[in-house]
This record gives structure tokens, sequence and C-alpha cells, in this order.
């Protein structure tokens, strides 16, 4: 059986583990210039240093307007750049591999970060922008977009491109092209959100043409040796919307195109009715992996035994935690222990006297 704690190797990078760092937006931007701070060094090095595989970064945008709030990070210039590359060489020192996810928020940008205070989208006299999207269809409860041109749609493309070359040189191992959860590229796949009539409108061809254009701009910039994830949502859990046969065929799409991964995620584009019981996903994860790309599950996996079951399962390759690491750091540590784990995680040399669980096992010098 594949343990939690086997590496994984993509491409050319081995990752230690099989437990990765869900990215999860810190809205810490508090310039509103995307430019990462030593809050992000702090948080994304606490998760390094906490045994975890693979630490993929926040929602980082592309451009300005990609951002979902004006607090978010980016990684469209070269000062953002050199405040990452800072964060992923501490990163790589406590022996984790480092991953960016690249992200255009579309019509769900220009949002008041999700910190208690104001809801909704952001006035521009606070600093908030126009979105752009598909359609000219607004988000339940946030402000209506305009439709994207075709040659907005390329300066997209070109984008996500650019991104992707700054992130190489940060020294990221890998990119995860953000796909999900009602932002633009699954904006684009959806029929909910998308009712465009032209060349990226309509049928199934259409909808998924701007993201497999970005695949290809992205896999033609990005190293050959390092792996290129997509993280996608699944389902919408409404009938007449992206559904679980769409992304099992466009997970076979994208692994012609050089994809070596699929986050498998679900919904955030339409209100509906999820049921949320514990790895509620890792059904979605299971089904998009028989389409031959290696998966990750993620949503509601907490414990350890139960992140190793769906390893036992065959339901994924890897794991994906995501609010459980904010609130335990460490969490791949304690899995070790939990699991008896021979090498129980991998400890920096400062931690290593918690490796030992009491007083009869611990040796004599602590």
């Amino acid at each position: 059986m594949t343990s939690l704690f086997d590496p994984i190797t993509l491409r050319g990078v081995t990752i230690p583990n099989r437990i990765f760092l869900s990215p999860m937006c810190q809205y810490m931007c508090e310039a509103r210039d995307g430019v990462p701070t030593d809050w992000h060094l702090v948080h994304y090095g606490a998760r390094a240093a906490g045994g975890f595989g693979l630490v993929i970064v926040e929602a980082t945008a592309v451009v300005p307007q990609g951002r979902i709030s004006p607090e978010d990070s980016g990684l469209w210039n070269d000062t953002q750049r050199e405040a990452w590359a800072r964060i992923v060489a501490f990163g790589h020192a406590q022996g984790a591999a480092m991953g960016v996810q690249l992200a255009h928020a579309g019509r769900k940008a220009s949002v008041y970060r999700d910190h208690p205070g104001p809801s909704g989208s952001v006035p521009l006299e606070e600093g908030g922008w126009v979105t752009g999207g598909p359609s000219a269809l607004a988000f339940p409860g946030l402000a209506e977009p305009e439709e994207l041109s075709v040659e907005q749609i390329a300066e997209v493309v070109e984008s996500f491109a650019a991104a992707a070359v700054r992130a190489d040189q940060a020294g990221f191992d890998v990119v995860e092209l953000h796909a999900a959860h009602g932002y633009l590229l699954f904006e684009f796949l959806s029929p909910f959100s998308n009712h465009r009539t032209d060349e990226y409108g309509g049928d199934f061809a259409c909808r998924t043409r701007l993201l497999l254009e970005v695949v290809d701009a992205v896999r033609a910039v990005w190293p050959a040796t390092k792996p290129l994830f997509v993280r996608l949502s699944a389902t919408e859990w409404l009938e007449g919307g992206w559904g679980v046969e769409d992304s099992v065929r466009l997970a076979g799409l994208l692994a012609d195109r050089g994809v070596d991964f699929m986050d498998v995620s679900s919904a955030g584009n339409v209100l509906a009715r999820i049921p949320t019981d514990p790895g509620y996903q890792v059904p979605l994860a299971r089904a998009v992996r028989a389409a031959g790309l290696p998966t990750g599950a993620v949503g509601r996996i907490t414990e350890a035994a139960q992140a190793q079951e769906v390893l036992d399962e065959h339901s994924a390759d890897a794991v994906l935690l995501g609010r459980v690491a904010l609130r335990e750091p460490s969490w791949p540590l304690r899995a070790a222990a939990e699991l008896g784990s021979p090498e129980r995680g991998r400890y920096p040399n400062a931690y290593l006297r918690g490796r030992w669980t009491s007083l009869v096992t611990q040796p004599e010098r602590s």
C-alpha cells in the first residue's frame, strides 16, 4: 500500500510525501500591491517545517484585476517575484517542495477580503475595480462584470504565461492553474456563467477553449522538468451545470497537453446545496483519476487514518489539507506518529525532541 509518507515523483520533481498544503488565501498584502510579506514567510515556512511534502501558496493573481480582494498576492511583476523567492528558498531549506497557484478571479474579483468587516464588491472609490467575465452575469451578491472581448481573453492567456515564467525564476517547483471555485477559468467552463455565442462559449469544446489555451501557453514556458497542476471544480452540485463526466473528459484533454496532476475540488460558481460530510469530495477525485492522471483529494480530510484510507482505496494519489492546516501547521508530524511511520515525519533538527512521545522512549539527552 502507498503510504502518506511515500514520495511521489512528477516529471523531475520528487515530493517527499503525499501530504500537500492546499492553497488558501491569506488576504494579507496590506499595502495592496500584491507583494507577499513576513506574514507569508512565517505562514508558509511553518507548514514547510511542519512536514508538508508540497506547500502550494495561495491563489496568486496574474494581473491586478485578477485579485479576489485588494489584499491578495500577485505575480505580475518582478518585485512580487523577488518576495516569493525568499519564501520559496526558506521552504526548500525545510525539505518541502514549493508550488504556486496562479489565478484570475474573474467576476468574483474586487471583493472585500474574508476577514471580519464588510462583504461584497469593493466600490471603486475604496480601491475596487470593474471586473470581467465570460458574460455580463453577476455572481449572486456581487457587481455585474463586463464581458471580456476576444482581445482581452488573449491578454489573460499571456498573463498566465508571464506569471509562470516569474514562478520559475522565483524557484517554485510546481505551478497550479486555478480552474475551480467559480473563478475566471471555471466561469468559462460552466454553462451557468458562460452565455457566449462565439468560439469561447456554447458547446464543451468552446467552453474549455480558454483553459486549454492557458495550459498550452504555460506549458510552453514552464520547464519540462517541472510538473503542472490544475485545480478543478469537478461538479457544481446543480443539474444543468458542469459535472463529473465533463471533468473526466477534460482531464483526458489536459493529460494530452502536459498537465501532470489534477487537484480535485468542487462548487463555487453558483449557489447550491452541497453534502459536506467528511471526505465528501474524495469520490470526485476517484472519478477524475479514472482519466489516467494522478489526482489529489481535498475537503474535510482532518485525521491521519482518514487520509491514509484515501490512498489505500486508490481514490487519489495525495491528499490536500486546507482548514485543518490553518489550525495545525505540523499536522504531518502528528500523522506520522499516529500511523507509526518509520521516519516519524520530517522533523527539523530544532524540533527533534518532539518526536518522542514519552519519557520511556525519549533518549537521555533532551
